[in-house]
């Protein structure tokens, strides 16, 4: 592992494969009476996010927390950014505090990328979502979710189809699963109307569809996209009943799919609109298992970078987090 988590990019089939393995050994530990690891005792992680978030805060949150890691949450609201404070003199004060990571979500594309490149700080910096560019670890807990169904664990995702259906162009999400998926060996598939692509899309490493319809019966996994609104500055599709009615995953498209494929969401959904509430709530939807499998994801990534090459869990750790429990 590199010593930052900035682009999905920045990670090999090896480095893939070690995160989700040790996001094994890390789901382990939710099973137990004490879901709570001394890993990380000592260390300090900062959750510096200037854009609202409620799954991944709370999943780096808890991740830290579970390695016994001290956490400070930073939101941009109520801080001195919303007076004017820079990125530079953000990170020179958490860098003075004594951070040893910084998990960063910004509405401006590339502002980890400044921060780990900078000089401002020493600690390691993780990626939590940076405009419309990429979110690396949320690809890692889709890649988890689909390795758990489709290959089992120890593997890669070598032939498997993985279709990524709705608002691409404002997807940090999406570009993180195609180059992610890329490097575990799936074949990509984007579907989604020509204006909701990007410039640039056919060169990424993936098929490009308009008909959703054409794809589902040879689809392993189907990850269903929110438009976002937020983003939108013009009409992009004529009316929302239209795109739920071409783009949108309803039960009769779901029956189209393999009997052994899964419907992903990354959240939050628009029910009604690129899902129904059928098809969110059917089993087949690994929504709030994706959610769950973040935490064990987010707590590897954060051991790796932080904890060094010892195993997290097995052996002396175990012999050790079991002294913690009966303490």
């Amino acid at each position: 592992m590199k010593r930052h988590l900035i682009s999905a990019a920045d990670l090999t089939r090896d480095d893939a494969i070690l995160v989700l393995d040790t996001a094994e050994e890390m789901a382990r530990v939710a099973d137990r009476p004490i879901k709570k690891l001394p890993t990380l005792r000592g260390r300090t992680v900062v959750n510096l996010f200037f854009e609202d978030s409620t799954r991944t805060r709370i999943s780096f949150e808890a991740a830290a927390k579970r390695l016994s890691a001290d956490v400070i949450n930073f939101s941009a609201k109520g801080s001195s950014v919303s007076k004017g404070e820079s990125l530079k003199d953000t990170a020179l004060t958490l860098e003075a505090m004594g951070a040893d990571a910084v998990v960063i979500r910004h509405h401006t594309s590339g502002a980890p990328h400044r921060l780990a490149n900078s000089g401002w700080i020493n600690g390691s910096v993780v990626n939590a979502g940076d405009g419309t560019h990429e979110h690396p670890t949320q690809a890692l807990l889709d890649a988890f979710t689909m390795r758990r169904h489709l290959s089992g664990t120890g593997r890669d995702l070598a032939g498997r189809r993985i279709t990524i259906v709705g608002d691409i162009l404002h997807s940090r999400v999406a570009r993180s699963n195609v180059l992610l998926l890329n490097t575990l060996g799936a074949e990509v598939t984007l579907v989604a109307p020509p204006t909701l692509l990007p410039i640039g899309v056919e060169n990424w490493p993936c098929e490009i569809s308009y008909d959703l319809d054409t794809v589902l019966a040879k689809s392993d996994a189907v990850m269903m996209l929110r438009v976002q609104r937020e983003r939108m500055n013009a009409a992009f599709f004529p009316t929302e009943r239209e795109y739920a009615r071409r783009y949108g995953l309803d039960g009769t498209r779901m029956a189209c799919l393999p009997e052994h494929a899964i419907v992903m969401h990354p959240g939050p959904m628009n029910r009604g609109m690129e899902i129904t509430a059928e098809v969110a709530d059917s089993p087949r939807c690994t929504a709030v298992e994706q959610v769950k499998n973040g935490v064990s994801i987010r707590m590897a990534v954060l051991y790796l970078l932080l904890g060094g090459a010892a195993p997290a869990v097995t052996g002396p750790a175990v012999t050790h987090a079991r002294t913690e429990e009966n303490q």
